[in-house]
């Protein structure tokens, strides 16, 4: 993390907010945004590894209200361990979620690593009054989330040889989907008043950060949070990754917590990883937002409000 704000009048949004992308002011109609991110194995086939990588960095443009244009890859693999063909199936399998997100790979970097990773640094463009942010949701405002949650637990299952074929397909559908869908879907019904991405911190994490940077209170209800399946079968029986733990115990401090078992409050807190958009819109503007999801035959799930409040608030419910 940098130190202090970068000081340059170009930098419409760094890195004081927490949020999914940095964005630099090119004129008065364009604004660049920029983003990176990479993943150790979510999976063991290596095509769907680098597929799932891509959709992963790319969706911090789509967060940002963005269009993706270029992308660099970014390559650590174990000399003499992995083979060519093994090398080469992670890198078709990225290329195929550029092509289909329609973004230009320019080359990358690759790196000796004892442990496999791969990701991409995104360029893309919006117009700087139409960037979504993370830190502006207002009193009033109802949450809603585009994909179910629970690829954590299911990834270590997988990892563990305990993952039905069942639960195993349906995160990797989940994980290589693109938000481009769910952007374009949003965008069409209104203007957000505050978006982010449900990844690493989970989905309380990525809450808390909203609430904090626009100072509100936001209200979940952990009955109406969609779960990937087999995720609360999981978690009933504590399988879940160590990085899911860590991510409860740094929100627990600020969570108010009402009839909620634990088991259910730590999936709430599970890494995420190439999960969905979590965002915010006026109350009024909630129905044409279901709307255009259900246009394009997209899932979309209301799972809270946000609430006026003195200092920055998180409250789990269970309704």
């Amino acid at each position: 993390m940098l130190p202090t704000p970068v000081a340059d009048r170009r930098v419409l949004v760094g890195n004081e907010t927490h949020d999914d992308a940095g964005v630099f002011l090119l004129d008065a109609t364009r604004a660049l945004v920029h983003t990176v991110d990479f993943l150790t194995p979510v999976v063991d086939d290596p095509y769907i590894f680098g597929q799932v990588a891509a959709a992963n960095s790319l969706s911090d443009i789509y967060a940002m209200g963005a269009t993706p244009l270029s992308a660099l890859n970014l390559l650590a693999v174990p000399d003499g361990i992995l083979t060519p063909q093994t090398i080469g199936q992670m890198l078709r399998g990225g290329q195929s979620i550029l092509d289909l997100a329609e973004t230009a790979l320019l080359g990358g970097h690759s790196i000796d690593d004892p442990e496999p990773k791969i990701g991409y640094a995104v360029t893309g463009i919006v117009h700087p009054d139409r960037i979504w942010r993370n830190s502006t949701a207002r009193p009033g405002d109802r949450l809603l989330l585009s994909k179910p949650i629970g690829s954590g637990v299911i990834i270590k299952a997988i990892k563990d040889g305990d993952a039905t074929d069942a639960m195993a397909d349906a995160v990797i559908a989940m994980m290589t989907t693109l938000n481009r869908e769910a952007k374009e879907a949003l965008e069409e019904a209104c203007i957000p008043t505050a978006v982010t991405d449900v990844t690493g911190f989970g989905l309380l994490g990525h809450v808390w950060e909203m609430a904090v940077g626009a100072g509100v209170g936001i209200h979940i209800d952990a009955t109406q949070v969609p779960l990937l399946p087999g995720a609360a079968a999981l978690a009933q029986s504590n399988r879940f990754p160590a990085g899911s733990r860590r991510n409860l115990d740094y929100v627990r401090p600020h969570l108010q917590v009402n009839r909620v078992e634990s088991w259910l409050l730590t999936l709430l807190s599970d890494a995420v990883t190439s999960g969905g958009l979590i965002f915010t819109v006026r109350a009024e503007d909630e129905a044409k937002v279901h709307r255009s999801f259900a246009a394009k035959g997209l899932p979309l799930y209301a799972i809270g409000q946000v609430v006026e409040t003195e200092v920055p608030t998180l409250v789990v419910n269970r309704s």
